[in-house]
């Protein structure tokens, strides 16, 4: 099994990296349109339609080339509540209007000759209509090839950590405030790490950040009160226009078909988001899952054809290690016989 890590190295303003681990070191310099110098990433306020360049410096102080490979990510949104800017498969919300990718671009990667010093050079093209919000992301830098670099990568089952800085980047158009909403998009069944969980499915559909936020669960049977699953989390947070899928983890019980009823509370200060939505779990699901889930002990029925397959062989192995020893058996008598008749023959003379 391969598993790769990417840890990612927060940013502060106008503070140069030691090279550490990343193989390299960058430096950011803020331009006169940073709404607050005292960030440790970019939030620029541009106008629309404008064009700005941004630079980061990248630098060598190794005695060997380094390339920098870049990544540019929208900001998402993960299963925990916390807001990732670095390199990640979640897809994007429906309700995003300007991908922060097409917004901003960068070269794929920079190379870095022994002790070099470049300037990695960020094209930033604001949208042509005014937009209320904000547009974030992040520039991911990750040195190239780590993954052959790795002394303990000789085959075979292993983990293999990569390392990377990643830049998170906001952009403004005009100053107005505004305040996020959410929306319910689905409840499904489905496996978090190969075990059975339940998803909830919200999105922020505003071009704002949600911060503080505790979502609460409750999982019912239709018609019935008791509580099958639930679970709590505060101090998460959602980026703009993004979606989570909240897993309720089914505590390593079977999933079983049938109609249930989640009972959902999202607050954020004083904002409060509440549904009472039901959803199905069909049997085709119940058994899928079940037959995956890594931590679920499978009842499943006797096997008469292993069995007699077993016991056939079991007595044909004794069998035969019976007609072995009696050949062997045998075989030393009738040398014992012959034995005995050579040497009264030898008497006998």
């Amino acid at each position: 099994i391969f598993s790769s890590f990417l840890l990612t190295v927060p940013v502060n303003a106008n503070e140069e990296k030691t090279a550490g681990m990343a193989g390299f070191t960058y430096s950011i310099k803020f331009p006169d349109n940073q709404i607050d110098k005292e960030l440790g990433y970019y939030h620029l306020k541009m106008n629309p339609g404008e064009q700005q360049n941004l630079d980061i410096a990248l630098s060598n102080p190794s005695s060997e080339k380094v390339t920098v490979d870049v990544k540019i990510n929208g900001a998402k949104t993960n299963q925990n509540g916390v807001i990732e800017y670095g390199e990640s498969s979640i897809k994007n919300d429906s309700s995003l209007k300007f991908n922060f990718t097409d917004v901003v671009k960068a070269p794929q990667s920079v190379e870095l000759a022994p002790g070099e010093t470049k300037n990695l050079e960020l094209k930033v093209n604001m949208p042509e209509t005014e937009y209320d919000g904000i547009i974030a992301g992040g520039i991911q830098l990750m040195r190239a090839g780590q993954a052959e670099d790795d002394p303990n990568n000789g085959g075979g089952s292993k983990i293999i950590n990569q390392y990377a800085y990643v830049v998170a980047l906001v952009l403004q158009e005009t100053d107005t405030i505004i305040i996020p909403d959410l929306s319910l998009n689905s409840i499904k069944a489905g496996q978090s790490n190969y075990r059975n969980t339940i998803f909830i499915n919200y999105s922020n559909i505003k071009a704002a950040y949600l911060n503080d936020m505790t979502t609460e669960v409750q999982i019912t049977k239709k018609g019935k009160s008791t509580v099958l699953y639930e679970r709590k989390q505060t101090a998460m947070r959602m980026a703009p226009n993004s979606f989570i899928d909240f897993p309720i983890s089914m505590n390593g019980e079977r999933m079983e078909k049938g109609d249930y009823v989640a009972d959902i509370l999202v607050t954020s200060g004083n904002q409060k988001w509440a549904w009472k939505e039901e959803f199905k779990i069909t049997d085709e699901d119940a058994n899928k899952f079940n037959e995956r889930d890594v931590g679920l002990v499978q009842e499943k029925g006797i096997n008469w054809n292993i069995i007699i397959l077993l016991v056939t062989g079991l007595l044909l192995t004794i069998f035969i290690v019976f007609l072995l020893l009696r050949y062997i058996r045998k075989d030393k008598e009738a040398k014992k016989i012959g034995t005995r008749k050579t040497k009264k023959n030898k008497v006998k003379k």
